[in-house]
């Protein structure tokens, strides 16, 4: 369901961002604006990043396999590390064409086309912004997220331009310095996807309220005080790996201590959706006072 989703929501995304390129393109040629053009070429690239989720949402729905233990659930992480790396490089293209529009002292004289076009861009980019983030969410999609996001920016500079378009008429340089307002706009965004994905693939700790919740279960496991510690976790995806240690009398047979794990397991798979592996410390009979 999560991927179906997703797939639907990036298809729809690709025929909008084409169809507003083809707009803007249009408004930017008629009235010669580089930060129009440029925007143009920004909503496109929308449509290449999306491409990427789709990709990434294909691959992290494939099962298991001997190569693959754990699944393909971090293809999304990749296809979000992709998408910022291409945020990068517009941001840094439309940086280098408001230079070369300040050098060149060229004014821009906007018209009605333009206006009309940023708007419906505006509301148009921040509706499939809302509509990405709040899937992504749900579904716990890193790709998607990271895709509503660039939805958003590209709302925020098409409202950038609309302001620009409202007092260029006053200032030559309103559109070459719009461009370099939107291009740090990209890198800011290219920085908040990166920081977060990078970080997942690195390994993070344990989520500090997930880590309380199972502590919280261990009366339901065993009339025993396991104390659950040494907490491991690593996200796949959509598939997470969780290892921790109990503490278990060592008077206890293997398959008394075999159930107890188990039964803890199995209770976090159904909570949570985490496959866990419960690794048992055997306490000598010294230690077993509280027992």
């Amino acid at each position: 369901m999560k991927n179906e989703t997703g797939i639907l929501a990036t298809y729809g995304s690709i025929v909008l961002n084409v169809f507003l390129f083809a707009i803007k393109m249009w408004a930017g040629v008629v009235s010669g604006s580089i930060a129009i053009i440029a925007d143009a070429w920004h909503t496109l690239s929308d449509s290449i990043s999306s491409i990427a989720v789709l990709i990434g949402l294909k691959i992290s729905a494939k099962p298991a396999d001997s190569n693959h233990p754990y699944g393909h659930g971090r293809a999304e992480l990749i296809s979000s590390l992709v998408i910022g790396i291409l945020l990068a490089v517009i941001g840094f293209n439309f940086l280098m064409e408001s230079i070369v529009k300040l050098r060149s002292h060229e004014e821009v004289i906007f018209g009605n086309l333009a206006i009309i076009v940023t708007i419906i861009s505006a509301v148009v980019k921040e509706i499939m912004a809302q509509y990405s983030i709040i899937i992504g969410k749900k579904t716990k999609s890193k790709s998607m997220v990271a895709d509503g996001w660039h939805h958003r920016s590209d709302a925020i500079s098409s409202l950038i331009i609309l302001v620009g378009i409202f007092i260029g008429k006053y200032y030559w340089w309103v559109d070459g310095v719009l461009g370099i307002i939107v291009s740090f706009l990209l890198f800011y965004t290219t920085y908040s996807i990166m920081k977060e994905n990078i970080s997942i693939l690195l390994g993070e700790s344990i989520d500090e309220e997930l880590r309380n919740d199972i502590v919280s279960m261990a009366p339901e496991v065993s009339d025993f005080d396991i104390m659950p510690h040494h907490f491991l976790v690593h996200h796949y995806g959509n598939h997470t790996e969780l290892t921790f240690h109990i503490r278990l009398p060592g008077r206890l047979s293997l398959d008394e201590a075999h159930v107890i794990g188990t039964k803890y397991e199995i209770i976090i798979k159904e909570r949570h959706n985490i496959q866990a592996t419960v690794h048992i410390d055997a306490l000598e009979f010294n230690d077993n006072k509280d027992f």
